[in-house]
């Protein structure tokens, strides 16, 4: 509704609800999101009224993510005005000296609000007296990370909402030491924006983005230097240069591609095909169902541009440009093209991560030597540790943890090569302590031409490793479920299931967490199964492994194996008929 700035809002006949209403009132300035409040008023939707003013997003591990309207349970200027507030209270409770000497870097992606939230952020800082590194361009979210390090900044805040739906948004903290936020700084932060919903006076004023001399553009230089890092690790750049390989890029109507033209040059490649349909920024995202590079259609527009151009790979990026997906054609005359799953990335980029440090420290000791994935991934790293004699470790599901973990394993002096997770997120080194879709894709074209240099294709290598260390044969996917009370009984089921727990005493072995559900099954034959929700979806997902012997070389009893038996864990344990969950292809 127009106009809304200098209307009364009407009373709706609850106490509750119309206190929250006069909150609303008073303290959002913006006319769209107090305009859909007044509509609602109006037409006494109690319902939706207590949805959105009743409850409230709440700060975790990922920060704020969720769609964007009107109402504290959504994202809107007033939300994310509350979270800068409270996180500025907590930097200056807990890193006073650093935050105010050394500051905050803010980025921003190319959905609906994110610059104007990026700048609301800043401005907040500003007033306090933090300097900020506010990027003058869209970037993407691992160059947050990336110039936190760089500057040693006290944090780092990333507006994106990743690879979800259009209609979403999303605000990720990092700490001082280029991490994502892990406990207790998530419950902290949460604690002081409760403590500071009141706007302040001038959070809503972003007039010192003008003036501020303590306003500082990192673009140039982090570029710069992003850039150098990578070409520094490339293993063989003049057989980059000379290769046949012809490649296709996608940025997913994101902000990677012209980061992505940057990476090429400076790991000495040349210029890649782009996928002009999918080149801009759109918020939108019109040319797919979701901008997420593993769902089965995104890469549609991807594969016929290459088809059209001789490539045989593809790279494609999410709209932050964390994320990598990876095709490769499989013979030259057809179009039949092979979608690498996260696992399978994540084996030939942990074997190349390995491969490439012994060619340039072929006496160094492995044992100071580390790789990582979640514990929803695949074992494979596990296994080629044991055989090579570095070590693994295994985290709870996110890069959170994955970042925070290396940045305490670079403390004690060792050498962190790689970590991913299953969901094509990849962390090659530790320039960025957070999964990296650029980082990742200039590695992956690297170990292409290395393999097409010796008559080999990214898949042939993918099965050369199977054979040296053991086929590890991944199914992963999820069903909808919207309804909270679903959810807890079906994992309720689950834990007091009939079957032989996870261990014995039914204790978790890793870390636990009221807001999120997960139990792992390991079965005799080698199948590890993990059932979990979550964080910033409705969805319960499940990651299946068979880890077959090295004696088992036949691919098809291995696949028909795991078939059989994903098809009894979905109707055992899941029962979508009897839950009403939701297919992925539905």
């Amino acid at each position: 509704m127009q106009g809304a700035m200098n209307v009364e809002f009407p009373l709706v006949g609850d106490a509750e609800i119309d206190k929250k209403v006069n909150e609303w009132q008073q303290w959002d300035k913006n006319e769209k999101t107090r305009g859909d409040i007044y509509s609602l008023c109006l037409s006494k939707d109690m319902d939706k009224l207590r949805k959105l003013l009743l409850s409230r997003l709440k700060f975790g591990t990922a920060g704020l993510r969720g769609q964007m309207g009107p109402g504290y349970s959504q994202m809107n200027d007033l939300v994310i005005i509350q979270t800068a507030q409270g996180l500025v209270v907590y930097l200056e409770e807990t890193l006073r000296d650093v935050t105010h000497s050394n500051g905050v870097v803010i980025g921003y992606d190319g959905r609906h609000n994110s610059r104007r939230w990026a700048e609301l952020t800043a401005a907040i800082l500003l007033n306090h007296n933090i300097p900020v590194y506010l990027f003058s361009k869209l970037c993407p979210t691992p160059f947050v990370p990336f110039t936190v390090l760089h500057y040693k900044c006290a944090a780092g805040v990333m507006v994106t909402a990743s690879h979800n739906p259009k209609e979403d948004n999303g605000y990720k903290v990092y700490w001082q030491n280029g991490a994502q936020i892990i406990p207790p700084h998530d419950k902290g932060i949460q604690e002081t924006i409760l403590k500071n919903l009141h706007p302040w006076d001038k959070s809503w004023d972003t007039s010192i983005l003008s003036t501020s001399e303590r306003l500082i553009d990192p673009l140039h230089e982090a570029m710069d230097c992003y850039m150098r890092a990578l070409a520094r690790d490339m293993l063989e750049p003049e057989l980059n240069l000379s290769s046949k390989i012809e490649i296709t890029y996608s940025a997913m109507h994101g902000v990677g591609y012209p980061y992505m033209v940057q990476a090429f040059k400076a790991a000495n490649f040349k210029p890649f095909v782009a996928v002009e349909e999918q080149k801009e920024p759109d918020a939108d995202f019109p040319t797919v169902r979701f901008p997420n590079p593993e769902e089965k259609s995104a890469l549609d527009l991807s594969i016929e541009t290459a088809n059209m151009n001789n490539s045989t790979v593809i790279l494609a990026n999410d709209p932050d440009a964390d994320r990598l997906a990876v095709a490769e054609k499989q013979s030259e005359g057809d179009n039949e093209w092979y979608v690498f799953s996260g696992n399978e990335l994540g084996a030939l980029l942990g074997w190349w991560s390995w491969y490439s440090h012994r060619r340039r420290n072929p006496d160094e000791n492995p044992s100071q030597l580390y790789m990582m994935a979640s514990t929803v991934s695949s074992k494979i790293l596990k296994t080629i540790a044991a055989a090579e004699g570095f070590n693994f470790i295994e985290t709870l599901t996110g890069f959170k943890w994955m970042g925070n973990m290396a940045a305490e394993l670079q403390g004690q002096g060792k050498t962190v090569l790689f970590a991913f997770e299953e969901a094509i997120g990849f962390m090659c080194g530790t320039e960025v302590l957070d999964k990296d879709g650029v980082s990742a894709a200039i590695r992956v074209a690297e170990m292409a031409a290395f393999l097409s240099n010796k008559g080999m294709t990214l898949k042939g290598k993918l099965h050369e490793l199977f054979s040296m260390y053991g086929y590890h044969i991944s199914d992963n996917s999820y069903f909808l479920c919207y309804e909270q009370p679903v959810i807890e009984r079906l994992f309720g089921r689950l834990r007091t299931f009939s079957g032989s727990p996870n261990t014995p005493d039914r204790k978790a072995v890793l870390p636990v967490s009221r807001s999120s559900q997960m139990i792992t099954f390991t079965f005799d034959n080698g199948l590890v199964a993990t059932l979990r929700t979550s964080g910033t979806e409705p969805k319960i997902k499940y990651y299946t492994e068979l880890c077959a012997p090295l004696t088992e070389k036949n691919l098809k009893v291995i696949q028909d194996t795991l078939n059989e038996m994903v098809t009894e864990i979905i109707s055992e344990f899941l029962q979508p008929d009897i839950n009403g969950l939701i297919s992925r292809s539905s």
